[in-house]
């Protein structure tokens, strides 16, 4: 056996104890012990045999519970543990036993009783034999570890000699030995156990002074302040570890044996090298045996060392000189090399991935990347004969690697090597530029626009990730990764960068043009291979742009002047170059006006003739729309939509060039919607594009300039204010009329839509086909889109106390009152369409269809399963079905509640003169939430994001007359949606379903959690301790100087909040339900936001304190019972203990409650209470906590099986909830706290 030694002349026995044996060591062992031995054995045949009925299982799986709690249970479990003739099954349990008495009965031991407990436990461990199976020695260790968290370094001293006994004796107490060890390092430094946080510091004390060789302590820590003796012999375990791993590494890989054993030891390396002390890690010599673990031709060994060097590289080092020691020979010349053997020493097939090296090659990649970042930030401590030409050369094929996944840590170095000055202009770092230009180029095309088996990085990526969304998040920042990189190479030489890149984007274009073949209408595809190619080379342009306005950012340094000088000519002359390229494709020739617009709107946005030349090369952008080709049509469609907003970005950045051709501009512009060939859409865009540079020119007179934006201002606030338009807006009923609905409602009844099983392939008759046309032209009358439009354009990107603000306040002052009646009740009744109660009139039977008609379609990164282009072409493709008539319907009252969210967030930018209306808080709080729980969760996120803004907007003198209705509307009408969207929920997940219900289940609670994310928000940017100050406007640059400033206070969102009972009531009641919703991220901040308004209510409010002590203290129980707050079980302990110290001065409630629960007696409540008062540490504060729940605490997925909890908990259970039931529903305290019941 490897490292076997004589136990003799080291340490005694480990069993040697007098409670080893059979003793009771204060336990009651009696002749009973014999016939309670023989029915736990006979309850567990019951148990396991399957012939057995269910019923007598079930009555011996009782017994076997109840033989947990006996208070003789550790003796039991030993005496049958000791017996090795018995089953593994009947072991397993008995090992049980004992673990359930360590864990819930320790503290409630005499020092006799746990002396005997630790005994057998050592007796147990001395008898592990090869034979027993693995499960049964884990088990043993387990229990060690239990003992020794709970009295190491205490009253239990010789354990450090006992692991070394262990250690010299056979290979399975070799191997018992490095599992105890591996187990209790993991648990003190590495998991949130509550045992080890109790005793932390002693535990941590010991553990460094058991690992590290005594004349490390001696020679660099001589003034360490004495501790007790737990330690034995000199050597520690670090050398012990390293010593046996060599031995291990010698044997080669062909002795199993060895590799078995070296793979423990690197696992136990792996748990300890981010405490250990560096000085030690270098005397044992750790660095250079697990890099010879790394040379070994085995997946498995080279992975977990690779883990265990990843692990050392990451910790930070306080010392120079443990970095040298430590990390430094990793860029040697001779460690390079051998790293990059290690790297290409067997390539994977993309075809036939092998699961193992790949796994490896991941792992590798993200030890790499740490070593790469050191480079950059311990520049000066790097050897200068290192090999820093080889190890950049090795990051560069690592990120060149096909798999993405395997690329990407590498892509991070490189962002962050490429960013700063040291290596980014190094003699290892400059040769490599161009390929890694031409590497980032390549990987910006859009890989999930590509056929799934285009390339060996797509077969990759579906074997990396499963789902579509993922693989959009990660190719997101994968590109992005890759734009940083181009964005610094172009930051530090601009002249070689942008001549570099523009040269290759204009051999790549004319190699285009030259071999693309003539354009086919018919099987044209938007995400064909030559735009995917013109995208990623014109993103590469892009990435170099925004580099290029960075270096301009340095200053007005002389030589940054005469580059850019020379580079302005060069790029405007390519950038007239593009403008004279002709294609045919639409995608191609959008990409091309975004990039002209772009570099006119940033780098050349002085050259006024080359903006002109591009705004007269949009404006004549004009190929024909050929709608007999759909999906070229549909492309022609976003062409046009592009070109729109391209000509405004104009009209924002340089108005006053464009003023001086204004004349001409509008006649063009009158021209092009005379063709008849603009839609809506366009025509509103052309308006506010001359709109734009009459408000933001300063070259014009005022008076001009006034009189121009009224005639665009108001003939729009005239209709809004018509008596036509209050009258049809007077009752839901002739809002429907209005918006031709009452006809298509007629249409369903006529046709018995009921009856459609698939709308999508119904195809519409000519009546659908002319109302679907009426619904659309009956929005398009309305003053919605060009009032969302120009007040858009009005507010878009101003400053506060600019000219343009300034005049967009004066152009919209009297329009303001004027619009907002109508635009209330217009938000009033397209939220009551979707309230059931409205279409009571309808047949029982057309309920489904109306609400399967008010479903909407949407497309969203992270939600929805296929690409945003996939989705509009399904779209697209059912627009002359019955799918296509709702989907008219609902875009018509889309369009409305969302046109007019938009106008009423542009309206907030305008302070005062939308926050000084004293009527209207009131009725805007009305319309924006009386019908909103009846709202999809999508829709009410989008009204909840407007909300937001509004919120933050809001001047502090205006807070309290305009933010009180609003905000205490908002969270009595969120808690109420929320609640309810998540016990459907809950309620569905009891429910069997289908794959395609599944599937729509899982967009649904995405959906969900989406909502519940902006609402949680919300309550953290109200009550953010950070915001003590302003958090919106502060009211400074009022618009109008003849209008007296309103009176402001200096107090913040958070004071405003906490000082207003009707904000604050709702606001934490909803808080107190969202412990409860199963999100983790809300969850832990609705726990972060508790911890910081608990404090504020220890000296007054009291009906609020005891709400707390109560409802959030329950809830906060509840969800650390449930398996699935897993995950944040300690940031709940730390608020339940948090409210425990700072309200039991003054409340019994936190005591009597906890006590309540099952399991924790009175003994240990004040025991834990008196730990508690004391403690001012967090992390033991929340180890006690966890440790007094320790029987309720909910258990991961993982761990099911593993961990065994306090009986009668399940039962319990019910009973918490119906105590928690019953609170909620009795308004026993009275004032205040009855409002939040």
């Amino acid at each position: 056996m490897i490292g076997d030694g004589s136990a003799g002349g080291v340490v005694g026995n480990v069993g040697n104890s007098a409670m080893a044996g059979g003793s009771g060591g204060g336990f009651n062992v009696t002749s009973n012990s014999a016939q309670a031995l023989e029915q736990i054995k006979k309850a567990l045949e019951i148990v396991y045999d399957t012939r057995s009925s269910n019923e007598s299982r079930k009555e011996a799986g009782v017994f076997l519970e109840q033989a947990k709690i006996d208070k003789e249970a550790p003796a039991h479990g030993y005496n049958l543990a000791i017996n090795r003739t018995l089953d593994p099954i009947v072991i397993h349990f008995a090992l049980s036993l004992l673990e359930h008495g360590i864990k819930y009965s320790w503290d409630a031991y005499t020092p006799e009783q746990a002396a005997a407990v630790r005994g057998w436990v050592l007796s147990l461990a001395e008898n592990v034999d090869a034979s027993d199976p693995v499960f049964i020695r884990n088990k043993i260790a387990q229990l060690w570890v239990e003992v020794a968290k709970r009295c190491w370094a205490a009253e239990w001293l010789d354990m450090d000699a006992l692991l070394v006994n262990l250690w010299q004796r056979s290979g399975a107490q070799r191997d018992l030995c490095l599992y105890i060890l591996e187990t209790l390092v993991d648990d003190i430094f590495n998991r949130e156990d509550s045992a080890a946080g109790i005793r932390n510091p002693p535990l941590t004390k010991a553990c460094i002074d058991i690992f590290t060789p005594a004349v490390v302590l001696q020679e660099h820590y001589p003034g360490r302040e004495p501790t007790a003796m737990v330690r034995y012999g000199d050597e520690g375990w670090l050398v012990r570890l390293v010593g046996l791993l060599g031995q291990c590494l010698e044997q080669g890989v062909e002795n199993q044996e060895a590799m078995a054993c070296a793979s423990k030891i690197l696992s136990t390396l792996k748990v300890s090298m981010g405490w250990c002390i560096p000085k030690a890690i270098t005397a044992a010599k750790v660095v250079e045996n697990v890099g010879m673990a790394l040379t070994m031709q085995s997946n498995g060994i080279q992975m977990i060392a690779t883990e265990c060097l990843h692990s050392l590289f990451n910790r930070p080092f306080f010392e120079d000189d443990d970095f040298v020691q430590i990390v430094g020979p990793m860029y040697h010349g001779n460690t390079v090399l051998l790293l990059s053997n290690i790297f290409n020493w067997r390539q994977i097939d993309a075809t036939d991935i092998d699961e193992e090296r790949y796994v490896f090659l991941k792992k590798f990649s993200e030890m790499m990347a740490t070593l790469g970042s050191d480079i950059e930030d311990k520049r000066a401590l790097i050897d200068k004969n290192a090999d820093l030409a080889g190890f950049m050369k090795l990051l560069f094929d690592i990120a060149r690697h096909d798999s993405l996944a395997i690329s990407i840590p590498v892509m991070t170095t490189w962002v962050r090597i490429m960013r700063k000055d040291n290596m980014s202009e190094s003699d290892a770092v400059v040769p490599l530029i161009p390929g890694l230009l031409d590497l980032c180029t390549s990987r910006l095309i859009r890989y999930e626009s590509l056929p799934e088996d285009a390339n060996a990085s797509l077969l990759f990526l579906s074997e990396d990730l499963d789902t579509i969304p993922e693989r959009h998040a990660f190719l997101g920042n994968y590109r992005r990764f890759c734009s940083n990189i181009v964005e610094s190479m172009v930051r530090k030489r601009p002249l070689e960068g942008f001549d570099f890149i523009l040269t290759r984007v204009d051999a790549f274009l004319n190699e285009l043009q030259n071999e693309m073949p003539p354009f086919q209408y018919g099987n044209y595809d938007k995400n064909n291979i030559n735009f995917l190619r013109v995208d990623a080379q014109f993103t590469v342009v892009e990435a170099a742009l925004k580099g290029y306005m960075k270096w301009l950012d340095l200053g007005a340094d002389p030589r940054v002047e005469n580059i850019r000088m020379e580079l302005e000519v060069h790029l405007e002359r390519w950038c007239e170059g593009l403008i004279s390229r002709s294609f045919q494709d639409p995608q191609i020739q959008k990409r091309v006006i975004v990039l002209l617009v772009t570099f006119s709107t940033s780098a050349l946005d002085k050259k006024a003739d080359l903006m002109l030349k591009i705004l007269e090369h949009v404006l004549l952008t004009q190929p024909p729309d050929l709608p007999q080709y759909p999906a070229y049509s549909e492309s022609i469609k976003e062409l046009q939509n592009i070109c729109t907003t391209e000509i405004q970005r104009l009209a924002v950045k340089m108005p006053d060039h464009l003023m001086m051709v204004y004349d001409q501009l509008k006649l063009k512009v009158d021209e092009l919607i005379a063709s008849g060939k603009c839609d809506d859409r366009q025509i509103v865009a052309y308006h506010t594009f001359l709109f734009t540079i009459n408000h933001r020119t300063k070259n014009i007179d005022p008076v001009v300039r006034r009189q121009r934006l009224d005639n665009y201002i108001v003939p729009l606030s005239n209709a809004w204010g018509s008596s036509e338009l209050t009258n049809s807006l007077s009752s839901f009923e002739s809002f429907c009329q209005l918006m031709g609905l009452d006809k298509v409602q007629e249409y369903m009844i006529a046709n018995r839509v009921h009856e459609i099983k698939d709308f999508s392939a119904h195809r519409l008759d000519d009546t659908a086909l002319h109302l679907q046309a009426e619904l659309q032209e009956k929005f398009r009358v309305l003053p919605i889109r060009g009032t969302k439009a120009f007040i858009t354009v009005s507010t878009d990107k101003l400053k506060k106390g600019s000219a343009a603000y300034n005049t967009a306040c004066a152009v919209w002052h009297d329009a303001i009152p004027v619009i907002l009646p109508n635009l209330l009740k217009f938000i009033t009744h397209a939220h009551a369409f979707h309230n059931p109660a409205n279409w009571a009139n309808l047949p029982a039977e057309f309920q489904p269809v109306i609400k399967k008609v008010l479903t909407d379609r949407f497309w969203q990164a992270g939600i929805s399963t296929g690409s945003r282009d996939q989705f509009y072409d399904n779209v697209s493709k059912t627009k002359t079905t019955m799918e296509g008539l709702a989907s008219s319907i609902r875009g018509a009252i889309r369009m409305v509640r969302e046109c007019c969210y938009s106008i009423l967030w542009c309206m907030s930018r305008l302070d005062e003169h939308f926050f000084g209306i004293h009527e209207l808080p009131g009725p805007l709080a009305h319309a924006l939430f009386k019908d909103a729980h009846v709202l999809s969760s999508h829709q009410m996120s989008i009204l909840l994001n407007m909300t937001r803004y509004i919120i933050d907007d809001c001047p502090p003198s205006y807070r309290e007359h305009f933010l009180t209705p609003l905000l205490a509307t908002l969270f009595a009408q969120v808690d109420t949606k929320v609640g309810s969207e998540w016990s459907l929920l809950l309620e569905r997940a009891q429910v069997t379903l289908g794959e395609d219900k599944l599937a729509e289940e899982m967009k649904e609670e995405s959906i969900l959690r989406q909502l519940t994310y902006i609402a949680v928000l919300i309550v953290a940017g109200l009550v953010d301790p950070s915001k003590t100050g302003d958090v919106a406007g502060n009211g400074q640059y009022m618009a109008l100087p003849q209008e007296a400033e309103a009176p402001r206070t200096e107090q913040g969102m958070r004071e405003f909040v906490l000082s207003s009972d009707a904000v604050l009531e709702p606001l934490i009641l909803f808080c107190t339900h969202a412990l409860r919703m199963r999100d983790s991220r809300c969850c832990g901040i609705i726990i972060r936001v508790f911890r910081s308004i608990v404090p504020e209510f220890t000296a007054d409010r009291a009906d609020i304190r005891e709400f707390i002590c109560r409802e959030v203290l329950m809830a906060a129980v509840n969800s650390l019972h449930d398996d699935y707050f897993v995950d944040v079980q300690k940031e709940l302990a730390q608020l339940i203990a948090t409210i425990f110290m700072l309200y039991s001065p003054t409340s019994q409630t936190p005591r009597n409650l906890l006590l309540s629960l099952p399991g924790i007696t009175e003994e240990k409540f004040d025991a834990v209470a008196t730990k508690l008062q004391s403690c001012i540490s967090t992390r033991i504060q929340r180890a006690l906590m966890l440790d007094l729940l320790d029987g309720l605490r909910g258990v991961a997925m993982s761990e099911k099986g593993k961990v065994t909890l306090k009986p009668r908990i399940q039962e319990r259970k019910v009973q918490v909830r119906e105590q928690h039931q019953y609170r909620q529903e009795s308004p026993d305290l009275g004032g205040v706290a009855d409002m939040f019941v």
